[in-house]
């Protein structure tokens, strides 16, 4: 049974299901889709992880998830249709054998921890990785590129690359909260690119639904509100973001943004 938005929201960060909470995010857009596919799959993973002679170190246990997910079940990054809303579908990904950096890194993220594995998916500008530790060492792979082996150096380039200057803060490992955000983030940002506001928001309510203690998504959604004349939706939506900030400075600009709304309806 799939859980609703409203009850993700609700739970601490560590009892995250992230195979489950992707199917609840895949089926908010395509309440149809069948997830026993993708339940099936991972399950058969980590049974086949079981069975074998565990691997001791992080690399080992790198190639050994690369070898299920990346060239046993042929799950690589989506090169010619990038934009394809269904590349953040954990639920389409199985049946399609391609994805965004972050929504496959879910993928190698839930199965390692299913099996008792430490692994995360590690924040860069513009992509995401996986560090799997085991023993005294740990690895690097990035889900997008067949599940590839990568440097630390290799990892820093790319951040690089994808933020300019001063990355280091950025770069470390997403809850799980912050894994499912960025990936419904990700249709966001194509959706405001493309002037559909309206998806755009939708999106947004959704990720206040299961992060409503990120104060910043809270900011966001009340602009598309304003944007779309629903006055009394942002106003609400700036009032949650002042019970959540703890930051006297933003706390302010909320109050300004309320008192702005305020003339804006006399």
């Amino acid at each position: 049974m799939t859980m609703e938005l409203n009850e993700l929201g609700l739970l601490d960060d560590g009892d995250i299901d992230l195979v489950e909470a992707g199917i609840t995010l895949a089926r908010a857009d395509r309440p149809q889709a069948d997830p026993a596919r993708l339940r099936r799959l991972v399950s058969g993973w980590a049974v086949s992880l079981q069975r074998d002679t565990a691997p001791i170190s992080g690399s080992g246990r790198a190639r050994r998830l690369s070898g299920l997910i990346a060239s046993e079940a042929g799950f690589t990054g989506a090169i010619d249709d990038y934009d394809n809303p269904l590349n953040a579908d954990l639920i389409a990904i199985t049946e399609r054998g391609r994805g965004l950096p972050v929504a496959l890194s879910i993928l190698y993220v839930a199965l390692a921890r299913r099996v008792g594995w430490r692994a995360d998916a590690l924040n860069l500008p513009g992509h995401v990785i996986v560090e799997v530790r085991g023993g005294v060492d740990s690895a690097l792979i990035d889900p997008f590129d067949h599940g590839s082996s990568i440097t630390h150096e290799r990892a820093h380039e790319i951040a690089r690359h994808g933020g300019g200057d001063n990355v280091d803060a950025r770069f470390g490992p997403m809850s799980n909260r912050q894994l499912l955000v960025r990936l419904i983030t990700n249709q966001a940002s194509r959706a405001r690119s493309a002037g559909d506001t309206v998806r755009a928001l939708a999106l947004y309510e959704r990720m206040t639904t299961i992060a409503p203690r990120l104060s910043s998504l809270w900011w966001e959604r009340a602009r598309l509100e304003q944007l779309l004349g629903h006055n009394n939706a942002a106003r609400g939506s700036l009032t949650a973001m002042l019970e959540t900030t703890h930051d006297t400075a933003m706390a302010r600009r909320i109050q300004a943004a309320l008192a702005a709304l305020a003339r804006s309806d006399s």
